[in-house]
């Protein structure tokens, strides 16, 4: 399978790699063909690892992973181009955070949005599958790292979609559980991440604990609907 992967940065680079280690092949987009750390990854991975600009990856790619920044990811899009994407599903593992005021970060879209639904609405055509945006990349791909089944989120207009994802995810975690929503239903996905951020700046002795996991254990427990299996609102 061709699969395009947008950021240079180290969930990109994580995720590209095992990518590449699973025999597919992978273009890593930047905002520049000539991207150095993209060069980089090239050279390390060998013959299955391309890198190009964003358009690029994502007209290369049959599925797409957008691993830029949250607060530059529509605009990376943009750059991606809405044609290129048309039609495929794109895997948005991005939080918006802001660092401009230190740490733990705060989320520049929260609450009644989410970034997950500005890439939708923005690109209409793309099938948009928010996931993996709850944990640690070293996870993402060994989720051997923390014993016991995983919690993953799933969120997505497109039921293909988010099946399809699904089945990407589970040959590297056959005993997780995967809760799958509305795309709306991931807004409280980030605050997961910056839970975990707080932590670690705290000296949290599990950084690469996966937060979703105990959320969904707690919220069972305690006999309260969780966020993904809620229900959109009625619109009249």
């Amino acid at each position: 399978m061709k699969i395009g992967v947008l950021g240079t940065g180290m969930v990109g680079q994580t995720i590209g790699t095992k990518l590449v280690r699973m025999s597919q092949d992978v273009m890593m987009g930047s905002r520049s063909s000539t991207n150095e750390k993209a060069a980089a990854w090239v050279k390390a991975n060998g013959p299955k690892a391309s890198a190009g600009t964003f358009a690029d990856a994502a007209k290369f790619g049959e599925i797409l992973f957008n691993c830029t920044h949250g607060v530059a990811s529509l605009d990376a899009l943009k750059l991606a181009g809405a044609e290129n994407m048309k039609g495929k599903i794109l895997i948005d593992v991005a939080n918006p955070l802001d660092f401009s005021k230190g740490m733990p970060p705060i989320l520049s879209v929260s609450n009644t949005d989410s970034l997950g639904e500005q890439i939708q609405r923005a690109f209409p055509d793309v099938k948009v599958v928010k996931s993996l945006n709850t944990i640690n990349c070293k996870l993402m791909v060994n989720p051997s790292l923390v014993r016991g089944d995983h919690d993953v989120f799933v969120s997505g207009n497109d039921q293909t979609a988010k099946s399809r994802v699904t089945e990407i995810l589970k040959p590297e975690a056959p005993s997780s559980c995967f809760h799958s929503g509305c795309v709306w239903s991931g807004r409280s996905a980030p605050r997961i991440s910056i839970s975990r951020s707080s932590s670690r700046n705290e000296s949290c002795r599990r950084p690469l604990a996966d937060a979703s996991l105990d959320v969904s254990r707690q919220r069972r427990a305690a006999g309260r609907p969780a966020p993904w299996d809620a229900r959109p609102p009625a619109h009249h």
